[in-house]
């Protein structure tokens, strides 16, 4: 007999026979506490998340997941439901009841007659660009290309192309979606658009996202990106200067900002390993030659440690942050905790608060971020 924990606290006693039959049409992996599978497949990104999930349903499509939502229906069961697992929040997993996964549903396939790209839910942001730059197409995913697309894109989708493409539920064109009562429905802003509505920045609150279609645009498949390091000592110069060339740059150009260390990995030079950093990221989303042109004077607000600049193919950009967010990579077990602001500017005083607090972070994996 299994124990599951129900929406209202409680636990449900799932007989054999139940189990049995949700078994018998279920065509992915069922994994419980005694699988040996069971510690890796409750893991997210997030170090800090420790939930452990009475049972995971690992789908390998649209049925597995009407069968697992009709499972927690029947049986009042506490659901969470996972993409791709990069999670901060934690809120993929949860404990005790069950948590639906997607993470084995990838399929990326690009429709050239509609330049649309239809995305299932377990994929993340390196299968999209992998699909998409075949053709040098592209749309909004994310920074990190271990990110799923499904979480990111029904938070919103902030990334590289954000000032020119919009964010990621921009250029969502139509969403799959299996229903709490275990509906599979369509929707998009000519069917079901309250819901395609809703699902665009809403969250997962709303039903299971199966599959994702995409607005795509033509880029790359070279583009052109600038990043420099900055000594802390002219930080106050230098973050000013960022700020005025970025609020009068064409859309083309998208770019964040940080506070930082230099990570102590190989491919940094190894005086600068550890040193605190002012540093900034700059994608020209067109031409890459028309790229060098536009962000000649943001290459020019200072003298930099390191420079990084230069022409390259789009996905290898959309992966440059990735050995510093990895499972079990460069700071093995990644421990996050994240708080944001939305800024309606940055005027002289925030820049000199920013720049003296950044001084304080208490280890060199601390960042401050600025999204422009």
């Amino acid at each position: 007999m299994l124990k599951l924990q129900t929406l209202d606290g409680k636990i449900a006693e799932i007989e054999d026979e139940v189990l049995d039959n949700f078994c018998n049409g279920f065509s992915g992996q069922l994994i419980g506490p005694d699988d040996p599978e069971y510690d890796s497949a409750r893991k997210v990104w997030n170090a800090l998340i420790d939930k452990r999930p009475g049972l995971i349903a690992r789908c390998t499509g649209q049925a597995d997941v009407v069968l697992a939502v009709q499972f927690a229906n029947n049986n009042d069961l506490l659901v969470s439901v996972r993409g791709g697992g990069h999670n901060v929040s934690g809120s993929a997993v949860c404990d005790g009841g069950l948590t639906i996964d997607l993470s084995l549903m990838r399929s990326v396939r690009v429709d050239r007659h509609t330049n649309t790209a239809h995305v299932q839910a377990g994929a993340k942001l390196a299968d999209i660009d992998r699909e998409t730059q075949v053709f040098g197409l592209a749309t909004t995913t994310g920074n990190v290309s271990d990110t799923g697309i499904a979480g990111l894109t029904l938070a919103g989708g902030f990334g590289n192309l954000r000032r020119k493409h919009g964010l990621g539920v921009d250029n969502l064109v139509s969403v799959d979606v299996v229903t709490a009562e275990g509906k599979v429905v369509h929707a998009s802003a000519e069917e079901n658009a309250d819901l395609f509505w809703a699902v665009r920045g809403g969250g997962g609150n709303f039903g299971v996202v199966t599959s994702f279609e995409f607005r795509l645009f033509p880029l790359g498949p070279e583009v052109y990106f600038a990043a420099q390091f900055f000594n802390m000592d002219d930080a106050p110069t230098v973050f000013r200067k960022w700020r005025d060339f970025m609020e009068n740059a064409p859309e083309e150009i998208s770019s964040l900002a940080f506070f930082w260390s230099v990570p102590r990995v190989d491919g940094f030079p190894a005086e600068l390993q550890g040193r605190q950093v002012f540093l900034y990221g700059a994608l020209y989303a067109g031409d890459a030659e028309e790229g060098e042109a536009a962000t000649a004077a943001l290459r020019a607000i200072g003298e930099p440690v390191l420079d990084l600049s230069g022409s390259g193919p789009y996905r290898a950009w959309q992966s440059a942050f990735d050995p510093f967010f990895t499972r079990g990579g460069v700071y093995e077990d990644i421990y996050a905790y994240w708080k944001s602001l939305y800024l309606k500017g940055l005027p002289d005083d925030c820049i000199d608060m920013l720049v003296e607090t950044s001084k304080t972070a208490p280890s060199e994996q601390c960042l401050v971020a600025l999204w422009h």
